[in-house]
């Protein structure tokens, strides 16, 4: 009897230690668990606000490099009268009529006006200017025939 008890305590005190030890490392890697949760939170909540800090700085940006385009002809390097400039804002900013002012204007000038670091125009923008170099430009007028009474 005292082999068949001592086998019982032997197998109860191996369970206890099994039991015990999956008990630990299951802490253990829920702890684990739980700091890596919580660093993904924090590292997603920082990728957030550093995604929100970079649109406002874009939008102002942008913003910015509008607000200059229509103040251009107030600017030190604008080289014309600005009563002689028109805003179109896209896909050029300016048409610019140099001596208009006076009643004689001399030439026509398609004006871009880029305030940004790279100042690169954009696709559809070097077409035109591709255009206007290669005198792609034309004149229409457009007049509506007065409606006859009836």
């Amino acid at each position: 009897m005292e082999v068949i008890a001592l086998i019982t305590i032997i197998v109860i005190a191996a369970v206890l230690a099994v039991l015990l030890a999956s008990y630990t490392a299951r802490l253990k890697y829920e702890g684990k668990f739980r700091q890596w949760q919580e660093a993904e939170r924090r590292r997603g909540e920082e990728e957030k606000e550093r995604a929100i800090r970079e649109a406002i700085q874009q939008s102002r940006a942008v913003l910015g490099g509008k607000f200059t385009e229509q103040m251009a002809p107030y600017l030190p390097e604008f080289k014309y009268d600005p009563t002689e400039a028109r805003f179109i804002g896209s896909p050029i900013d300016f048409i610019v009529f140099p001596g208009l002012a006076q009643g004689e204007p001399k030439e026509i000038v398609i004006m871009e006006v880029k305030s940004g670091k790279t100042g690169q125009l954009t696709g559809s923008q070097r077409k035109i200017r591709q255009l206007i170099e290669d005198g792609m430009v034309r004149w229409e007028l457009l007049q509506k025939k007065p409606e006859e009474e009836a």
